[in-house]
């Protein structure tokens, strides 16, 4: 672990690592990718740090982590708390049994899947971990899910949010939490 990282918060990190690249995926979309910022450790440390310190103002005991960035900033930070993390699954990718929930994205159509046995979250608060909130399709499902097998979404930490989508207002009155 860095004993010191020269970056003083996460939106510092951010700022000096995110890739900017205009007209992806299609004409008009600015997209922020969140690689070099992963890819660099004394960046990725601190966006996991702050990640992990709102989890825990949430009072998560489980954090769940969506297909497939959030599992590479979930896993870190359930393991940054001593907790477990829940993948969630694109359509598809678990053995059955297994709870479905379909959404939309900004771009298509798609499911997500959580095991229906094998993984108990009856009574648990989960907290949600994502790179990007968007149009919200993709948390929404996921709390629905999470819902469905007992468990309740004590809030939502993201690292961006696409600003003009309409995601933070289908999220309800859970808490959210962005880094940038």
């Amino acid at each position: 672990m860095p004993e010191t990282t020269p970056y003083a918060s996460a939106k510092e990190a951010l700022d000096a690592k995110i890739r900017r690249v205009p007209d992806f995926p299609e004409e008009g979309v600015l997209f922020e990718d969140l690689t070099p910022v992963l890819a660099d450790g004394p960046a990725l440390h601190t966006v996991i740090e702050e990640m992990a310190r709102a989890c825990e103002e949430l009072g998560a005991d489980l954090i769940g982590g969506l297909d497939a960035r959030g599992f590479l900033l979930g896993s870190a930070v359930a393991y940054d708390m001593g907790l477990g993390i829940l993948a969630i699954r694109k359509k598809g990718k678990l053995p059955p049994p297994v709870i479905t929930q379909e959404y939309t994205t900004e771009y298509s159509t798609a499911a997500l899947e959580i095991p229906a046995n094998g993984v108990d979250i009856r009574g648990k608060k989960i907290v949600l971990v994502d790179d990007v909130l968007a149009t919200g399709g993709t948390l929404v499902a996921a709390t629905d899910l999470i819902e469905q097998a007992g468990g309740t979404v004590a809030g939502y930490v993201v690292v961006l949010e696409v600003q003009g989508l309409g995601g933070r207002e289908k999220l309800g009155d859970v808490p959210l939490v962005v880094l940038g």
